[in-house]
């Protein structure tokens, strides 16, 4: 481990650059000069001036340039993954696109995005299309159970083109957690299935800019939502307390099944990663929000440490 004698003297946007990469570093995922641009946490007005600022960081050795990509760690292989993953993400787009489309054929589903890596134009081999879904008000769990029905009886339960693990209403746009990993997300989203939701949608979470000043929202230019034959008659048969009870029921179960499944996760990291309402369902057994903000906190004191120096 390095260890510098004496500490250096940073300004608030070299701390700033050096956050930034630690988060990408996080997905060992070196970034380009807009990137790094775009998901500073700082407002940046003078582009010359941050390439100065990159430029100061660099002869420090805090911070490491390949051929314009942007790094804590000094291994070149990094950037070769990053672009390997770039060109392989290339191939997943249009089938996203496309099952985006079908998920928005089926009752209920008001709005698709699409999620994950791919919304940040990155896809390995055992990466799978993520899609956060906006769905009618007392119809979400309809809606997510006649997808997952589909997945698991026509897809043979894969989901690796097909994975809808985020759900919620249209009364309820807000996401509740406000941190930068969320806030990351909703500004990589990418709009796929009905214009009019996602901009109420970003709207409701204008809070995510203040977090990252400089990024803007994805635009698409899709179609808003049109009428399908089936999902109309579908919601026209469930558009009663029918249909408001078989939604009750279908929350339920599935909530039953994952408080059995899941037994072994605490209940404040269940509510976190699995959490249930009529207006909301996450699937993230795995905790990977929280994974990734303590991933976060572990590093900046690793860099503090290593470089003694403080990024507070």
């Amino acid at each position: 481990m390095k260890i510098t004698s004496s500490p250096i003297l940073l300004t608030q946007h070299h701390i700033s650059i050096i956050k930034t990469l630690i988060y990408f570093d996080v997905f060992s995922y070196p970034v380009s000069f807009k990137e790094l641009k775009d998901f500073m946490q700082t407002p940046i007005q003078d582009e010359k001036s941050l390439l100065e600022d990159l430029i100061q960081l660099c002869q420090k050795q805090l911070i490491i340039n390949f051929d314009g990509y942007y790094t804590l760690k000094n291994d070149k292989n990094l950037v070769i993954r990053r672009l390997a993953g770039n060109k392989h993400a290339e191939k997943y787009v249009h089938k996203a696109f496309k099952n985006a489309k079908l998920i928005g054929s089926f009752p209920y589903v008001r709005g698709v995005g699409i999620s994950g890596s791919l919304s940040k134009g990155y896809m390995d081999e055992s990466g799978d299309v993520d899609f956060f879904i906006i769905t009618e008000p007392e119809r979400l769990w309809i809606a997510r159970t006649l997808l997952i029905l589909y997945k698991k009886i026509f897809l043979l339960n894969s989901r690796k083109y097909f994975c809808v693990n985020y759900f919620i209403d249209t009364n309820h746009l807000e996401i509740p957690e406000k941190n930068i990993f969320t806030a990351t997300e909703i500004l990589t989203l990418i709009p796929a299935y009905n214009q009019n939701v996602f901009k109420s949608f970003i709207e409701k979470n204008s809070w995510a800019q203040k977090h990252l000043p400089n990024k803007l929202p994805v635009k698409n230019n899709i179609e808003n939502a049109s009428n399908h034959f089936i999902k109309s008659k579908v919601e026209k048969l469930l558009n009663n307390n029918s249909g408001s009870y078989i939604d009750s029921v279908f929350m339920k179960l599935t909530l039953k099944k994952w408080k059995k499944k899941f037994k072994h996760i605490e209940e404040t990291d269940f509510e976190l990663a699995l959490r249930s309402r009529k207006y909301v369902s996450k699937h993230h057994p795995q905790g990977f929000q929280q994974k990734v903000l303590l991933a976060i906190d572990k590093k900046i004191e690793t860099f503090e440490i290593e470089h003694n120096l403080k990024l507070s």
